[in-house]
């Protein structure tokens, strides 16, 4: 029986503005996170406090994101300016 990866070959993986899009990502978080520090008890009164820490959840785990693809970028660079070893 004949499988559908078969069919063709995988396409390429796309590279594009990673650290730009994880920059902006992050950037979205901690908006929403300061958007709704004013209504927290509104959130308090309804069980839903929740929401604003993802959102600081989200905005920290970015940070941690734009740390790691501006190192990747830089690895890449290097390796591509680097005489081959072998």
């Amino acid at each position: 029986m004949w499988k559908k990866s078969e069919l063709r070959e995988a396409p390429a993986p796309l590279e594009g503005p990673v650290v730009g899009t994880i920059t902006g990502g992050t950037v979205i978080w901690f908006v929403l996170f300061l958007g709704q520090l004013p209504f927290y008890s509104w959130y308090a009164d309804r069980d839903l406090t929740w929401w604003v820490w993802t959102c600081l959840a989200g905005g920290a785990l970015g940070l941690l994101g734009i740390w790691y693809v501006r190192r990747r970028d830089a690895a890449i660079k290097r390796a591509a300016e680097a005489p081959d070893a072998t």
